[in-house]
């Protein structure tokens, strides 16, 4: 039943969150979230070497950034290490696994032997079937008693079935001999506990689902749906890396990609519905299912990622444009905005979205409204603002005094003006942008001066017209 659907996202905190895991964290939140099911986060993070809570810190932030809300609390798979350690000796009781006495000095002058004779590397332990009554006393792993005939077969959404030979399988050790649990247990019993039905993940965990699964039968526990997806590849088609650019989903956040598109974009490397390139998320939860992921490795494309941005920020209400680009600032370490500067932002963002590529684009168009008095123009811009164009400015100050603040009115003031000094209204804009942007590219001088309004604009035009020494 639908209500029952639960997926996970388990990620290790060794790094910062790949674009990878951010991918298939979404998948497993579009599935549970379109069928009312829940999404829960796993950290498993039982290598102590390696995890941290800088990582771990990292993966929640990412999380946050994307907007995958998860259903309770993340879970600790290091404090679950008891209980992956009881369901190994329920296992020892039950007959479906062994205690293995060999040392790791001892498996290894085995595979030694066995390469330089060309014989199958794989390990089969001596101890599989000895009696208790005959072992030593001495440290011991805990090995899974595998079929050692026929297949194991993992009914796959995505790969379809795929079929292991067992006896290309060996015993895994489950507990190792200092008590800790391997990952294909602790996998398998957190799953289980969490109440998982799908387990939404990279097809570079196929292999370790045969071996899981052994776990799972072993156990008479329901496994759940398997469903490998594809690895994300770079644009050569080799498996992404950073030399294909940035890999960390926190790098695209600092790059300015909203929320929204990186979601949307994730959602089509290796998922489609239909042609559909651009959709919103109530769409992509609607849609979302296992059938919609492709057999083949989607190729990361910078291009597209900019055009998906676009096509986002063009339709993002104002208020939620303003809020990602306050969160985009506070990552990368810039001045956050005041209220009057927000006020005039969204105010401005008619005349901004809809050809901004990214955040920081947007604040580039939108700098005329950001920027307090004395606006102080850019080289380029600068050259405009010669004596003539001052004189001009300051006559086209004293008609805005008193005008009507309306878009025809500011037409016919402008046109006005130039006319009278024989000009193009494009040599008028080109000083007018100075005066109220500072810059040499800005929206059209009418929505500038729109946004700031008659005093603001007034103020800008007085100072720019002002006499140089």
């Amino acid at each position: 039943m639908t209500e029952d659907v639960v997926t996970r996202i388990a990620p290790s905190p060794t790094g910062t969150m790949h674009i990878g895991t951010a991918r298939t964290a979404l998948f497993n939140w579009l599935y549970a979230r379109g069928r009312g099911g829940r999404f829960l986060l796993r950290i498993e993070d039982t290598d102590r070497a390696r995890s941290t809570p800088e990582a771990t810190q990292a993966i929640l932030d990412g999380m946050t950034w994307l907007g995958l809300d998860w259903d309770g609390d993340a879970v600790s798979q290091f404090e679950r290490v008891p209980r992956h350690a009881e369901v190994a000796a329920q296992m020892l009781a039950g007959g479906t696994a062994y205690k293995c006495f060999s040392t790791q000095e001892e498996i290894q002058a085995f595979r030694d032997a066995a390469k330089a004779e060309g014989r199958s590397t794989l390990f089969l332990s001596p101890w599989r079937d000895v009696p208790e009554s005959e072992h030593p006393d001495a440290p011991y792993a805990i090995r899974l008693k595998a079929p050692r005939e026929g297949e194991t077969v993992i009914e796959d959404a995505v790969q379809g079935r795929v079929t292991f030979r067992n006896d290309q399988l060996d015993d895994m050790v489950m507990l190792r001999s200092d008590g800790t649990p391997t990952y294909m247990l602790a996998v398998v019993v957190d799953d289980h506990d969490m109440g998982v039905t799908h387990a939404i993940r990279g097809d570079d965990h196929l292999n370790n689902a045969a071996r899981q699964a052994q776990i799972y039968r072993a156990m008479g526990w329901a496994e759940p749906v398997w469903a490998h997806i594809p690895l994300i590849h770079g644009p050569d088609g080799k498996k992404l890396s950073k030399r294909h650019g940035a890999t960390g989903v926190m790098e695209y956040a600092a790059m300015g990609i909203p929320a929204a598109a990186m979601r949307n974009y994730l959602a089509r490397l290796g998922w489609s519905h239909g042609d559909d390139e651009l959709f919103t998320d109530a769409q992509a939860r609607d849609w979302f299912d296992l059938k919609g992921i492709g057999k083949s490795p989607a190729r990361l494309d910078m291009k597209k990622l900019e055009s998906v941005a676009s096509w986002h920020i063009a339709r993002m209400d104002d208020a939620s444009l303003v809020a990602e680009i306050e969160t985009y600032l506070a990552l990368t370490g810039q001045p956050a905005l005041s209220q009057a500067q927000k006020d005039t932002l969204t105010a401005a963002m008619y005349c901004l979205k809809e050809r901004a590529k990214s955040l920081p684009d947007l604040l580039e168009k939108g700098q005329f409204s950001l920027v307090q008095r004395p606006v102080v123009p850019d080289g380029k811009a600068a050259g405009s603002l010669d004596a003539v164009s001052r004189g001009i400015l300051g006559e086209l100050t004293e008609h805005l005094q008193n005008a009507s603040w309306t878009r025809d009115t500011l037409e016919a003031k402008l046109t006005a003006t130039a006319e009278a000094h024989g000009l193009k209204f494009g040599q008028l804009a080109a000083p007018l942008r100075a005066a109220l942007a500072g810059r040499s590219v800005s929206p059209s001088v009418y929505d500038m001066m729109l946004v700031l309004g008659r005093e603001e604009t007034v103020a800008r035009l007085g100072e720019a017209a002002a006499p140089r020494d």
